[in-house]
């Protein structure tokens, strides 16, 4: 899953990413509000985490810009100010949920499971191609209902090459799905993840085939 992350301090919202990165989620990191905004419309996300107090454009102002445009994805509104007419209007913005500073990482990611079921996302669901399935609520990977071993980026990028089966993926939004967006990450380090990812998809009846100097696809074997 994309998250969004928009924090201004910087080692926390780093500590966030880490943290979640290691749970296998794709974390992109904004610490200004205007920009945040201009990256939420461009490049979507599953869920964002953000503080009330940015530059540029504030929490709220930013929620309610995103929510006037369209915008549904989930939020959980990170702040320091404990208020109860800071929660409020938070959630009267579009605020899903709210989560005061100083919080513990763990229960910050109870938090995003629990709105992510009541969201009805599609995490809870499993992904099927051929005799692969993909449950994107626990991060395995089965073949014939077995469960596959495969650590977490390996099955971050299988996730993002099952989105687009089929179809071609570059390196770049690969890296993009596994490490976020802007991530300082070259592209040849995605080969050493595809290449056992493919080892361990043998027998599998799904095969990852390679398109030289322009990404990988994901299809059903011949």
């Amino acid at each position: 899953m994309r998250i969004t992350v928009v924090e201004d301090n910087e080692a926390l919202a780093s500590a966030i990413a880490f943290r979640l990165r290691g749970s296998g989620h794709a974390v992109d990191l904004l610490h200004n509000g205007t920009s945040a905004e201009a990256f939420i419309l461009h490049e979507g996300s599953d869920l964002i985490v953000l503080d009330v107090n940015l530059p540029g454009m504030d929490g709220f102002e930013l929620l309610s810009s995103l929510r006037a445009k369209g915008v549904t994805t989930p939020v959980i509104m990170v702040t320091a100010r404990a208020d109860m007419t800071d929660r409020i209007a938070g959630l009267d913005r579009g605020a899903d949920d709210y989560l005061v500073k100083p919080f513990e990482m763990e229960e910050l990611e109870a938090r995003i499971r629990a709105l992510l079921r009541r969201q009805k996302l599609d995490l809870v669901e499993r992904e099927e191609f051929g005799r692969l399935a993909f449950d994107k609520g626990s991060r395995q990977v089965l073949i014939d209902g077995e469960v596959l071993e495969v650590p977490r980026k390996e099955a971050a990028l299988l996730e993002c090459l099952l989105d687009s089966r089929g179809r071609l993926v570059s390196k770049g939004q690969l890296i993009d799905h596994i490490y976020g967006v802007g991530a300082d990450v070259e592209d040849s380090s995605i080969e050493p993840f595809v290449s056992r990812l493919r080892s361990r998809l043998k027998g599998s009846g799904v095969v990852i085939r390679t398109a030289r100097g322009l990404g990988y696809m994901l299809v059903l074997a011949d």
